[in-house]
């Protein structure tokens, strides 16, 4: 990275400040700092400001707050007819914060043996202390007892951020993000952040919003009183008791 204007975060002094969002690259596109550590106060001080933590097991950590944002308000996720279809069937329950660590773990992909690549055991580790702290959450959809998909990701206020998400059987993961996002938009949260975009996510509704735009909404969002405890849904949604001891 020699030659890139990149901050350096000392990693014992959890409580220091980020560089200003504005000061990141634009290519890499939202790479802002190194280094530092993932104690729960740095990560709720990064998210705060609209940054995330993503790299390799065997670099060190980069933070990121890349311009556009890749975003989800909260009641425009698009639903095609055939996704319609499939969520009206109800044949699933959906869950919220019942099973954490398997929802990491198979978006690590560390199911049947295969490690996932950015995912690693310390970023597991940290959102694991983050979701027992009740900062990050995680919905599951179950079939026939089984886990089949989920996302997880971590809360500010009545902010939430998105951080990844998984499928076993066809369309599960979007079950999820419809289900978050109408219980999100419930609870008063205006958007879901999904940092990048991709094809995925533009197909479900996702749009791209100025850096300078999305961390307005991050820190309003932010400072409003979030949702305490363990989530649990207050909307109505497909459930049975199939999943319990799976």
């Amino acid at each position: 990275m020699s030659g890139l204007r990149v901050y350096w975060l000392d990693p014992n002094t959890p409580n220091g400040a980020f560089p200003d969002p504005s000061l990141a690259l634009d290519e890499p596109n939202g790479l802002l700092a190194m280094g530092g550590d993932l104690s729960p106060q740095r990560l709720r001080r990064a998210y705060a400001h609209g940054i995330f933590p993503w790299y390799n097991p065997d670099e060190s950590i980069l933070w990121w707050c890349p311009n556009p944002r890749t975003v989800f308000v909260t009641d425009s996720v698009h639903v095609s007819r055939r996704l319609k279809r499939t969520i009206a069937k109800a044949d699933y329950a959906v869950t919220l914060d019942e099973d954490f660590n398997s929802v990491i773990g198979a978006c690590a992909g560390t199911r049947k043996g295969n490690p996932g690549t950015w995912l690693g055991p310390e970023m597991r580790a940290a959102y694991a202390k983050l979701h027992a702290l009740g900062d990050a959450h995680s919905i599951e959809v179950w079939r026939d007892g089984e886990l089949i998909g989920g996302l997880y990701g971590m809360a500010l206020g009545r902010m939430f951020f998105g951080e990844s998400m998984f499928s076993r059987e066809r369309d599960a993961s979007k079950i999820a993000l419809v289900w978050l996002t109408r219980q999100l938009h419930a609870w008063g949260f205006p958007l879901l952040d999904g940092q990048v975009g991709s094809d995925h996510l533009y197909r479900m509704g996702a749009m791209d919003l100025p850096r300078s735009k999305f961390l307005k909404v991050v820190y309003e969002a932010a400072q409003r009183p979030g949702i305490t405890g363990p989530w649990q849904f207050d909307i109505d949604v497909p459930q049975d008791a199939s999943h319990i001891g799976a």
